[in-house]
C-alpha cells in the first residue's frame, strides 16, 4: 500500500508532467519573436520589425504562465473527476471565492454567503501582465483566513474574460474593469442624455472583443413621442441579430423582460452617467440600497453617481456589475484595419475595388454602394467612419 509521501510524490509529479505537455503545445503555436541586437554606434533605435520594449521577462509572460497552468489543471480535472489536483490545490492554498468590491489595497471577497474583506498580498504584481491593477471585480481568487471577517488575498485565478480600458495615466496599459462576466448590458437612453449612436457601436465591440455577450437597452423611453421614434432607430440592431430592450425605470415598462435577461448571468452594466443604470437594477430588485443620481441641466449630461466598480447579486440569482459613468469607452488594441470586421452588413457578398480598401474615400468601394442603396444603414456606416478617424493604422 504506497504511503502518503509516495502519495504526495506521485500526485507532484503527474502535475509537473501535465503542466509540461501543456506548455508545449501552447508554445508549438507561438510566432517567435526576433531579439534585436542593438548597434549602440550606429544608434538605430527605432526598428519596427521587432518588440519595442525589451525586457528581462517578456511582456504577458505571468499572464501566459496562469493560461498554461489553468489548462494543466482542467486535464487533471478531467482525468480524475470529482476532486483531484484542483481540491487538494483549494485545501492547501485556502478558500476560494468572488471578489464583490475593490479599493486601494483591499477587497471584499463573496464566500457564498458571507464576504470577507481582504488586503492584497504585497507579493501579487500586475507587472508584465498588460494591466496596471492585480485584481478586479469579478475575478476568482484565493484567499486564507481565520473564519472572521478579515482575510488576506493569496491568488488571483485564470480570468475567463476581461472588460479592460486604458489606464487613465499610462494609456500603453491597461485597467481590468470586469472580470470572468457573461454578458455586457449597454444601457442609454432616450433622452436625458440623448441617444448617441456611434457608442451603441463602441460597446458592441468592446463586448464582442471582450468575449461577452452584447445587449442593447435603451432607457427613458417615456420620454419619447411616440414607441416608433425610438423602434425605428435601433431597427438595424434588431435586424442584424443583436438584443434589444427598450424600458422606463419611471413606469415599469420592460422592466420584467430585462430581469429575464440579467437571471442566471454575470452582467456588466455600462453607459453614460444620468442614464439610468442604477434606477434600472433598482426597478429589477427594489430595495437595493443604491444612490441614483440626477442629469445636469446645463449640458443635458449625466453626474458621476456611482463611486467605484462594485457587484451586487440578485435574489433571483445572477449578479450585476455596476460600473462608474464611461463618458468615452476606449478601444485599446483595435487598428483601423481590424474595425471593418467588428461590422458583419458590410461583407455585401462582391469585392472592393482594392484589397485593402478602408471603406471611407476609396473609389469602387462595395461598402460605400452598399449604402447609397440601402443595403447597408447610413447611420452604422457613420459610426464606423467616426471610429476609423481616431483608431491607429
Amino acid at each position: 500500500m504506497a504511503t502518503t509521501e509516495e502519495n504526495a510524490w506521485r500526485q507532484q509529479h503527474e502535475r509537473r508532467s501535465v503542466f509540461q505537455k501543456v506548455r508545449k503545445e501552447i508554445k508549438r503555436n507561438r510566432k517567435r519573436k526576433r531579439v534585436r541586437h542593438k548597434d549602440w554606434m550606429a544608434g538605430n533605435w527605432e526598428d519596427e520589425d521587432h518588440a519595442q520594449r525589451e525586457r528581462v521577462v517578456p511582456r504577458g509572460e505571468r499572464e501566459r504562465r496562469r493560461r498554461v497552468w489553468a489548462a494543466a489543471l482542467g486535464k487533471v480535472q478531467e482525468a480524475q473527476p470529482g476532486g483531484g489536483l484542483i481540491g487538494a490545490l483549494d485545501r492547501s492554498a485556502g478558500v476560494q471565492g468572488v471578489v464583490t468590491e475593490v479599493s486601494s489595497g483591499l477587497c471584499r471577497v463573496d464566500l457564498g454567503g458571507p464576504s470577507v474583506l481582504c488586503e492584497v498580498r504585497g507579493t501579487l504584481s500586475a507587472e508584465d501582465t498588460g494591466f496596471t491593477n492585480v485584481v478586479a471585480v469579478g475575478d476568482d481568487v484565493v484567499i486564507s483566513h481565520d473564519g472572521g471577517d478579515r482575510g488576506v488575498l493569496e491568488a488571483v485565478l485564470p480570468r475567463r474574460s476581461a472588460l479592460a480600458r486604458p489606464d487613465v495615466f499610462y494609456r500603453h496599459l491597461q485597467q481590468v474593469a470586469v472580470a470572468n462576466a457573461e454578458q455586457l448590458l449597454a444601457v442609454h437612453s432616450w433622452r436625458e442624455p440623448a441617444l448617441w449612436p456611434e457608442l451603441v457601436d463602441r460597446y458592441l465591440i468592446a463586448a464582442e472583443r471582450s468575449g461577452l455577450v452584447p445587449v442593447i437597452c435603451v432607457n427613458k423611453v417615456d420620454l419619447a413621442e411616440k414607441p416608433a421614434n425610438y423602434e425605428a432607430e435601433l431597427e438595424p440592431y434588431t435586424r442584424l441579430g443583436y438584443s434589444v430592450h427598450f424600458t422606463s425605470a419611471k413606469t415599469g415598462e420592460g422592466i420584467d423582460f430585462l430581469g429575464k435577461a440579467l437571471k442566471g448571468r454575470k452582467t456588466v452594466l455600462a453607459g453614460l452617467s444620468g442614464v439610468g443604470k442604477s434606477s434600472l437594477i433598482a426597478s429589477v430588485q427594489p430595495g437595493l440600497e443604491l444612490r441614483i443620481g440626477v442629469v445636469s441641466d446645463r449640458r443635458h449630461e449625466g453626474r458621476h453617481t456611482t463611486a467605484q466598480v462594485s457587484m451586487l447579486q440578485l435574489d433571483m440569482g445572477g449578479w450585476v456589475v455596476d460600473t462608474p459613468g464611461i463618458r468615452e469607452f476606449g478601444l485599446s488594441g483595435l487598428s483601423k484595419g481590424d474595425l471593418c470586421g467588428c461590422y458583419p452588413e458590410f461583407q455585401v457578398g462582391r469585392p472592393c475595388q482594392f484589397k485593402d480598401c478602408s471603406h471611407t474615400h476609396e473609389p469602387g468601394c462595395a461598402v460605400r454602394a452598399a449604402v447609397r442603396s440601402g443595403q447597408v444603414c447610413s447611420q452604422r456606416y457613420a459610426n464606423y467612419t467616426k471610429i476609423h478617424q481616431v483608431l491607429p493604422a
